[in-house]
């Protein structure tokens, strides 16, 4: 039976850390003497997209809630973390662009109140970066003074001060977690998901090392047909008027798959919302309830927004980091690297591109491309930033 620690892939020394966490925690909870250090109430799981930063943090999460304290994945105390239901873990997922200071004060409070299952309080915060300077605040005072049985996961892309406040870091235990090798990737999807082999190692490779990615460029057309329009910009900059439209193209297609993932939930949220105001209903007061919820529904809107916003955002970075890798085989050709190729099913065009183009060429649109994805993290606006990106690719 596989345990909560085995769907990290990849992270063998993180998984030993947080192993031993686990069983210092369980032997605190029985009143035993714990390994000195091997637990401790604030952790820090840092790496790049798709290393598996909130997967291992769910997974601490379940182990210190499991009732073997092991991480078993088979008791009620494991099935309910990993299933967003149990009543002492905390899960903060942004579901806008940032984190705000009420909602992590709520956390927070909510968070150092007593365990209602006797072993731990958990607040689990994916994406601490998003978190606002008043948020940050907010959460390293209950960093700085925690109460005897809360655990406080964090997750951010890097320990940079841009990421997560040095003063946070500082309190807390950092685990480091690497990108997944391919081939590591691909015995996941063909072992678990029944991927053909050599679908598995395609789309292994193409999501570089991406595990959610590869799953879904191994099981999802309109996936892999997004990649390969992305994939065919670099053929179509033949001057400023095709980088405009390739540019329009690229965010337009953003905004489409962002809207496909988040239709469903927003029709379902708001539907949720205008039953529990009383739509549908027939009794005295039931039309005048309608009317004074106006300001609910304006403020679920204001939330929808904002997740269709960043959802754009990550459709766009997705497409940004498929084109990087893209320029990243043409330098590597041009440099004549004995590395595997990011995009197998390209590297004709790149070792085409490789012929014509310089490795200073090559080393530009690459940086171009990084740029780009930076200024978008900084707040530019996307059309801005890619149609500048577009106009740097085309003149090379």
């Amino acid at each position: 039976m596989s345990d909560v620690f085995s769907s990290l892939v990849g992270q063998e020394e993180a998984v030993a850390t947080l192993r031993r966490a686990a069983a210092a925690a369980a032997a605190t909870v029985r009143g035993e003497e714990a390994p000195p250090g091997a637990m401790t109430h604030a952790w820090l799981f840092s790496g790049p997209p798709g290393s598996g930063r909130s997967v291992a943090a769910r997974a601490l999460a379940a182990a210190l809630q499991c009732d073997t304290g092991t991480g078993c994945g088979a008791c009620a105390g494991c099935h309910t973390t990993l299933a967003g239901t149990h009543a002492d873990v905390r899960f903060v997922v942004p579901e806008g662009l940032s984190i705000g200071v009420n909602e992590m004060r709520a956390l927070v409070l909510r968070a150092a109140s007593v365990p209602a299952g006797g072993r731990w309080q958990v607040l689990l915060v994916e994406d601490a970066d998003r978190l606002t300077e008043a948020a940050s605040n907010a959460l390293l005072k209950a960093v700085e003074e925690p109460p005897a049985r809360t655990v406080f996961l964090l997750c951010t892309p890097s320990t940079h001060p841009d990421d997560v406040s040095v003063t946070i870091r500082s309190r807390c235990r950092l685990v480091v977690l690497r990108q997944p090798p391919a081939d590591a990737v691909a015995e996941v999807l063909v072992q678990r998901d029944g991927v053909a082999p050599q679908t598995a190692a395609w789309a292994a490779a193409a999501a570089q090392g991406h595990i959610g990615r590869a799953r879904r460029l191994a099981a999802d057309p309109q996936a892999q047909e997004r990649r390969a329009a992305v994939l065919g910009i670099p053929r179509r900059l033949s001057g400023v008027g095709a980088c405009f439209e390739a540019a329009s193209a690229l965010i337009e297609a953003a905004e489409a798959e962002a809207v496909a993932a988040v239709s469903d939930v927003d029709s379902a949220e708001r539907a949720a919302l205008e039953t529990a105001l009383g739509a549908g209903g027939t009794g005295r007061g039931t039309a005048g309830a309608i009317r004074g919820a106006a300001g609910a529904l304006k403020d679920l809107e204001r939330r929808q927004r904002s997740r269709a916003t960043r959802a754009q955002r990550d459709a766009l970075d997705r497409a940004l980091v498929d084109l990087a890798g893209f320029y990243r085989d043409v330098l590597t050709c041009r440099l004549g690297a004995q590395v595997a190729p990011v995009h197998a099913d390209t590297a004709p065009t790149a070792q085409a591109a490789a012929a014509r183009w310089t490795a200073e060429s090559a080393l530009r649109r690459l940086a171009a491309v990084l740029a780009c994805r930076d200024a978008i993290a900084q707040n530019v606006k996307p059309r801005i930033a890619v149609e500048a990106m577009m106009l740097a690719l085309w003149r090379g």
